[in-house]
């Protein structure tokens, strides 16, 4: 896929901007156990109460949203070696909830819960090591921890440690090793994954040159959401590779592409409506308001 309709690069790592992962509930209270029942456990040091309590505090579950209580809470279950408790005492530190910002102190309580095997902790350990907050930038060592938190299933993880193969980042480059952890992750549904599985299919990087697989992942992404999937699959009923050539389909993907501010989208879209007859626009422009809607609604009942 070269010339005009140029390939959107393939996504970097998934840290910038992101916030660190907090651990949900151990054991969420039900309908049986109240607020005040587990703060009574909680004040007789029963850690998982305490870490429970933290997070109803936390999420402001039946008691008034408090980050100052969550994180008296969690850190009480940490201390006692609570390991979702402490992973989320460091995402507090990390973040400046209910706690003066310090990401050292987010290190060192990441360090403890990942040692304890904690995928959360380890992936968010890795991101502090690949960008240097809390320690010196490392980049064997968020390999080391990204592959821990992989290993263990972690899709975020996965993703990452394929990029690290992808550019040779304190491991020797291995496009195989690559798409094979974009695989991982993809097959959770981690749209960045599908991508850039999608592209190494699309160019045979790593794997055999496929465009029906490309196009497959492609879809995935792009129903999720994902520009610059969106803008590759258009790409591809236009052309008529992994897929039937379709005009309609290719101007409602580069159109949504495009709707989402995606430059090489815009001018794509734009070239192609000179190309297109009106009844050809109108489907896809059809197609597109069709996909809006149906997502829209999807997201207002989740």
């Amino acid at each position: 896929m070269r010339g005009f309709f140029l390939l959107i690069v393939l996504s970097t790592l998934f840290i910038g901007g992101c916030f660190p992962i907090l651990q949900k509930a151990e054991t969420m209270p039900n309908a049986e156990e109240s607020v005040e029942q587990i703060r009574a456990k909680a004040e007789q040091g029963d850690a998982a109460a305490q870490f429970n309590l933290g997070v109803i505090y936390y999420m402001g579950r039946g008691v008034q949203q408090d980050y100052s209580q969550a994180f008296s809470w969690y850190r009480k279950a940490a201390e006692q070696g609570h390991a979702m408790a402490q992973t989320n005492i460091g995402a507090m530190y990390e973040n400046g909830q209910g706690v003066l910002q310090s990401y050292s102190q987010a290190v060192d309580w990441y360090s403890k819960a990942a040692k304890q095997g904690s995928t959360n902790a380890q992936f968010n350990l890795g991101v502090m090591y690949d960008e240097g907050r809390g320690v010196q930038q490392d980049y064997k060592q968020a390999a080391a921890w990204y592959r821990k938190a992989a290993e263990q299933g972690d899709a975020a993880a996965q993703f990452n440690l394929g990029v690290m193969y992808y550019e040779g980042r304190s491991v020797q480059q291995d496009y195989n090793q690559a798409a094979a952890w974009y695989r991982k992750a993809a097959e959770q549904g981690h749209a960045k994954a599908q991508f850039n599985l999608a592209m190494m299919y699309d160019e045979g990087q790593g794997v055999q040159q496929d465009y029906n697989q490309a196009a497959a992942w492609y879809r995935k992404a792009a129903e999720q959401g994902h520009a610059k999937a969106q803008f590759n699959l258009g790409v591809m009923y236009k052309k008529g590779q992994g897929v039937p050539q379709d005009y309609a389909q290719a101007y409602m993907w580069v159109n949504l592409a495009a709707a989402k501010g995606l430059e090489n989208a815009v001018k794509t879209r734009d070239n192609l409506v000179k190309k297109l007859t009106p009844s050809q626009i109108e489907e896809g422009q059809k197609l597109a308001r069709e996909w809006i809607a149906m997502h829209t609604k999807a997201q207002t009942t989740q």
